[in-house]
């Protein structure tokens, strides 16, 4: 039986994060900032796209066959891990939906624990999209197992939600940018301040 106060240091060693460079917050952002809610664009629109894009970062196979079903799967995934990080920021989002949907996909990526001499791991058994998506996860794993993930946040802007690592001092950043969100939030409070005078 392994005793609770023991499980977040073997899941240190069983990630294997150390080994790989450390884990990458970049990826996930990167990843749930695909959609621009302010813009209203989608660089995920369609098979082809999510291919270019999951390739371009070595997670699928050039010339790998992606589907309507895998763009589906995946702009869930990227949907709901927008909504953890908003639902951490204080912003209103179904952060159980979104867990739920987020381990539905890491049962479809067949995420499981490799042993071996050198350093145990945490990776997708299954291969194309769902094993792409399958590494974003193990990124996001990775990456609250040490810690940065305390760090990774949603802008408050409720029309925007951009994804970032908040690598303020004292963690109290809000915005993706003080100067468009940051800078719309502070006057719009000031007029609402003014108004009623």
């Amino acid at each position: 039986m392994i005793r609770s106060y023991w499980l977040p240091n073997l899941l240190r060693k069983v990630s294997g994060y150390k080994m790989h460079g450390g884990p990458d917050p970049g990826l996930i952002s990167d990843f749930v900032n695909t959609r621009d809610l302010a813009r209203g664009t989608d660089v995920l629109a369609g098979p082809t796209q999510l291919h270019d894009w999951l390739a371009a970062r070595g997670l699928l196979a050039p010339g790998a066959r992606v589907t309507s079903v895998d763009v589906a799967e995946a702009c869930r995934v990227r949907e709901a891990l927008r909504d953890v990080l908003a639902a951490k920021s204080g912003l209103d989002a179904n952060a159980e939906a979104a867990a739920a949907e987020i381990d539905a996909a890491a049962r479809r990526a067949g995420i499981e624990v490799r042993f071996d001499p050198t350093c145990p791991r945490v990776e997708p058994t299954a291969r194309g999209v769902r094993g792409a998506v399958g590494r974003i996860l193990v990124e996001v794993y990775d990456v609250m197992v040490d810690g940065s993930w305390d760090r990774m946040k949603a802008c408050r802007a409720d029309d925007c939600r951009w994804a970032f690592l908040d690598t303020s001092k004292n963690r109290s950043r809000c915005w993706c940018s003080m100067e468009s969100c940051g800078n719309r939030a502070k006057v719009q409070a000031y007029r609402q301040r003014h108004v009623h005078r």
